[in-house]
Order: C-alpha cells, then sequence, then structure tokens
C-alpha cells in the first residue's frame, strides 16, 4: 500500500513556479496529482510546468477575485488547494511603511488566501473531500521585527485557517497551514542580512530550513490519510516554535 498517494487527484499551487511551491510542486507530481502551477508571472509558470512531468500552468492574480474564480473554474474539479504565494513586503519598521505598502502585503498574503480558498470550498463541499494547505509563517505566531506586515497577515491566514476548518468539518474538507520558520529562498532577497541572521539565530537547529522539507509536511496534509487532522497549525521551524 502506498501512502499519501495522489493519483487521480488535482492539485493547485498558488505561487508555485519557485521556490517552496515549486518544490511542493513537485512532490505533489511526484505522488501522482496533476498540479496547475498557479502564478502571476506566466512566463515562469509555464517554464516551471515543462520541468514538472504531470504539471500544468495557470497564470492567475490571487488578488483579483474575479480572476481567481474565472481561472480556477477553468481547471474544474479541484481536490487540492495549497495556498503558497506570498511576499515579505519591504524591510523597515512601521514608522516608515506606507499604506500602498501595507495593502499590498494584505492583498497578497490574506486576501490572495481567501479569495483562492472561496473559489475552490463549493466544489469540494458538493464532492465531500478537500484539502486546503495554507502556507503561514514562525513570524505569525511570533511577530518579527521591521516585517509588521508580514508578521500580521501571517498571522491572519493562522486565525482564518482554523476558523474555515471548523465550517467545513463535518463535510470531508481539511484545512490546515504551516508555518515555517526561514527557508532559504529568493524571497529571503527582499530583507537585509541582518533580518536573515535575527532569524536564523532563533532556530535551534541553527541552519535555515530547505523547501524539500516544507513539501514533506505539505504532501501529508493534502493526502487522504490527513483525514482526522484539520484547523492545525504545523511548524517547521526547526524547533524555534514549540507550542
Amino acid at each position: 500500500m502506498a501512502y499519501f498517494d495522489l493519483t487521480g487527484q488535482v492539485a493547485i499551487v498558488t505561487g508555485g513556479a519557485a521556490g517552496i511551491g515549486e518544490a511542493i510542486s513537485q512532490r505533489l507530481a511526484h505522488a501522482g496529482a496533476k498540479v496547475y502551477i498557479a502564478d502571476v508571472n506566466a512566463d515562469a509558470a509555464a517554464a516551471t510546468a515543462q520541468t514538472i512531468p504531470g504539471a500544468f500552468p495557470l497564470a492567475v492574480d490571487i488578488t483579483d477575485s474575479a480572476a481567481v474564480n474565472a481561472a480556477f473554474e477553468s481547471v474544474g474539479k479541484i481536490d487540492i488547494l495549497v495556498n503558497n504565494a506570498g511576499t515579505a513586503g519591504v524591510a523597515a519598521p512601521l514608522w516608515q511603511q506606507t499604506d500602498a505598502e501595507w495593502r499590498r502585503v494584505i492583498d497578497i498574503n490574506l486576501l490572495g488566501v481567501v479569495f483562492t480558498t472561496r473559489a475552490v470550498l463549493p466544489g469540494m463541499r458538493e464532492r465531500q473531500y478537500g484539502r486546503v494547505i495554507n502556507i503561514a509563517s514562525i513570524a505569525g505566531k511570533e511577530g518579527n521585527p521591521n516585517m509588521t506586515a508580514y508578521s500580521a497577515t501571517k498571522a491572519a491566514v493562522i486565525g482564518f485557517t482554523k476558523s474555515v476548518a471548523k465550517e467545513v468539518a463535518t463535510e470531508g474538507i481539511c484545512v490546515n497551514a504551516v508555518s515555517p520558520a526561514v527557508i532559504r529562498t529568493k524571497m529571503l532577497d527582499q530583507l537585509t542580512p541582518q533580518q536573515v541572521e535575527y532569524m536564523t539565530a532563533k532556530i535551534p537547529m541553527r541552519r535555515t530550513g530547505t523547501t524539500e522539507e516544507i513539501a514533506a509536511v505539505v504532501h501529508f496534509l493534502a493526502s487522504p490519510d490527513c483525514s482526522f487532522v484539520t484547523g492545525q497549525t504545523y511548524d517547521a521551524s526547526g524547533g524555534r516554535a514549540t507550542y
């Protein structure tokens, strides 16, 4: 018997063209899923899809609810949604951040998750099956200085996850979150070396995580084997958070 088998299932991974999203797309496709790499960068989504057997590009701006609805409707049946797309925002103290910068982070990190989750739930409820995995962050639990918008939106994603999970708990749909600590991806390029050092120093394992390590956690949460786990936040933090 193959555990965590996803044969015949359809998955959408937002922000799937690079970093954690690409690793998740590879992992789910390897497990047998048909994976749609949803990304605002159509060229990047197409390029990544070509490298993953069983993957297809899906150009979509998750901050536009109408665009999300249209793109997801074109896919048809959706069994798995991984909300991975996100932005770190501007690295600066609160008093140096503008309204526009805050709204951009909220639009991507929070409202994008709201729009995509809302788009898949009707079909999942009709079929009485579905898996939604939201990529949050340890910053949503502890808060990182000079990352107020990022920390606030990731905390909101955790609360959103717990709330939606309870709304569909009796309908065969499991909704969970994963909270990574600092992972070595291109998103770190948006931060200063001092910020990266601050976050890494808090990790008992004294290293950054890998995209493959996050994908492994997501794989379980996306599978039928995840049948009595919902409304949870799985820390993948090298021991940084223990609550």
